[in-house]
């Protein structure tokens, strides 16, 4: 029998929809990759629409729906404004809850909360709200252990900001948790907002930024604002912050300038002072985050690690987990945000809640996205009247671009789910080139001129050019380039010496290992130079028209959509 479950994250920035059929994920998108909208709040009723379309199934054939946010325990605190005064009628949905939760306080579900609705034929549909934090474990589920600690980490869920879980094959077991405002998701953001940066958007700036930077007076001055504790939490020093105050227009108090003794910026570029301020904020943000991860081993004791929650995109943290941790193995989500919680909720729901007997997969992509036939791509191309090609053999063909200096575009096969481009909607090029990174930032990008970019590989040679051979097929790490390799490949290495790297094997992207492997067998470089497909204040491309309007806007010399080949 066909279990759906359509999973939704519908609350804060990046909204997303997915479809899971019989505990397979097998459909995800962002909403702002449809319409355009870059982190958009809006309800992703375009994602939930591509989904069903996808499959040709509609809403009555679903099993549940999954939501990644339990608004019960919004309602724990009662509020007669809320409740009483009802302004709008279907507000009695909550409204009438609110008075419930009073009397049964303590005696309910704590982890979901469930709403149904009958149809003519005799059929419920369940609606289940699942805890923003077991939404963002639930990616434990497509780890592949069977067992593991398990660490989420964000800005908040309801009242939550940290939480530590142990999974076991169909469980997952909350050992502890931290609420709000003591959040390091928030810590960083205060950071990114008073380097100048946008805060919940713009924090890989902020990392990227901190490369340029030193331990100058900052480090000691920001570690003076945390509490670490022995059960591996932490307090901050409240009164510098304001991101808790939500009628505040800053993240910062003004106490913190004066303490600092530096002004927030508001200048587009950094000066020495602000690479500084950065290089503390992801030192002090890698003492808390390691303080976390080592209080989580102290209280279960498995050799297995899975991170996830919007601070799981710190990749130069995550990189630093072996190596300064007793865990020995680490999955770090490929959508640890708010946009995966769609997928977590989805997977409590079918492992946890159904019951699934087909769980722990270990997933191998995200490939999840829309994709276009040949057919499709070329009819596009005519109804534009553009000049292309077909190359008889792409690989040989977009490697030789590459190899003579051109940055090239690769659109290919289905859309990646997740902030990453990991060679489906990717722009490409040498890493031997010394200036490329400027190149590319200025004139494709539109972008900070700090900005690094990721080193593809493949997979088997990630010992010979890396200090820890750690495989990142989603990009979610950053490792250490060995010293005598730095020189081979300037347009990936980064000021600190390291690279977000993306492995690549001919299981997880066929396509794009072919490629890579063909530019090393011309130039014994096992790597290609990869971003995202977009240009800057834009989400990364999604359709055909997407990839041909931002070819044309941009510096890019080449974009291959599927097997063609169009040329400026």
């Amino acid at each position: 029998m066909k279990k759906y479950i359509l999973g939704i994250n519908a609350i804060g920035i990046n909204t997303s929809a997915c479809l899971i059929l019989n505990n397979k994920i097998i459909c995800a998108v962002e909403e702002e990759r449809l319409t355009k909208k870059k982190r958009t709040k809006e309800f992703p009723i375009n994602a939930i629409n591509f989904c069903l379309n996808k499959y040709n199934i509609s809403f009555e054939q679903l099993n549940s729906i999954a939501i990644s946010w339990n608004p019960l325990i919004n309602l724990e605190k009662f509020s007669s404004s809320f409740t009483s005064n009802l302004l709008y009628l279907p507000s009695v949905l909550h409204s009438s809850i609110n008075y419930f939760i009073q009397e049964l306080k303590n005696k309910h579900e704590n982890n979901y909360f469930t709403q149904s609705i009958s149809l003519k034929n005799n059929k419920k549909i369940n609606i289940y709200y699942v805890n923003h934090h077991l939404s963002h474990a639930s990616h434990f589920f497509i780890s592949g252990f069977k067992n593991a600690s398990i660490l989420t980490v964000d800005g908040f869920g309801e009242n939550q900001c940290i939480g530590y879980y142990k999974g076991n094959n169909d469980k997952i077991i909350k050992i502890w948790e931290q609420n709000f405002p003591h959040s390091l998701g928030s810590f960083f953001s205060t950071f990114t907002e008073y380097c100048g940066f946008l805060p919940e958007s713009e924090e890989w700036k902020l990392m990227g930024a901190a490369a340029y930077g030193d331990s100058s007076r900052f480090v000691n001055l920001i570690l003076n604002l945390i509490k670490f504790k022995k059960d591996g939490g932490f307090d901050l020093e409240l009164k510098y912050f304001n991101h808790y105050l939500f009628h505040r227009p800053k993240y910062f108090s003004n106490l913190l300038s004066n303490y600092l003794k530096i002004k927030p910026n508001t200048r587009k570029k950094l000066s020495k002072e602000y690479f500084n301020l950065a290089y503390a904020s992801q030192y002090v943000f890698e003492k808390i985050y390691l303080h976390l991860i080592n209080g989580l081993y102290k209280k279960n004791k498995n050799n297995n690690l899975v991170v996830s929650g919007g601070v799981a995109l710190n990749c130069l943290a995550n990189g630093k987990i072996l190596l300064n941790s007793n865990f020995k193995k680490l999955f770090i989500s490929p959508f640890p945000d708010d946009n995966g919680a769609s997928i977590g909720a989805a997977l409590y729901v079918s492992n946890v809640i159904l019951n699934s007997k087909n769980f722990n997969y270990k997933l191998s992509n995200n490939y999840f996205g829309p994709n276009f036939s040949s057919g499709q791509i070329e009819n596009k191309l005519k109804k534009y009247n553009l000049n292309y090609t077909k190359p008889n053999n792409i690989y040989d063909d977009a490697t030789d671009e590459i190899i003579n200096g051109k940055i090239i575009a690769w659109f290919q096969g289905s859309l990646e789910f997740g902030d990453r481009a990991l060679g489906n909607r990717s722009i490409l090029a040498d890493p031997r080139r010394p200036q490329i990174k400027e190149l590319i930032n200025s004139k494709i990008k539109y972008r900070e001129e700090f900005r690094p970019f990721a080193p593809s590989i493949l997979e088997e040679k990630v010992d010979d050019y890396f200090e820890s051979n750690q495989s990142s097929f989603f990009m979610e790490r950053a490792l250490k380039f060995k010293e005598n390799k730095k020189k081979l490949i300037p347009g990936v290495v980064h000021l600190d010496g390291t690279g977000r790297l993306q492995t690549v094997s001919l299981k997880n992207n066929k396509i794009f290992y072919n490629l890579i492997n063909t530019f090393y067998k011309k130039t014994n470089i096992p790597i290609l130079l990869n971003t995202s497909f977009n240009i800057n204040k834009e989400p990364m491309v999604c359709n055909v028209e997407d990839a041909i309007k931002n070819f044309y806007l941009s510096g890019l010399d080449i974009v291959y959509i599927g097997n063609f080949k169009i040329k400026k």
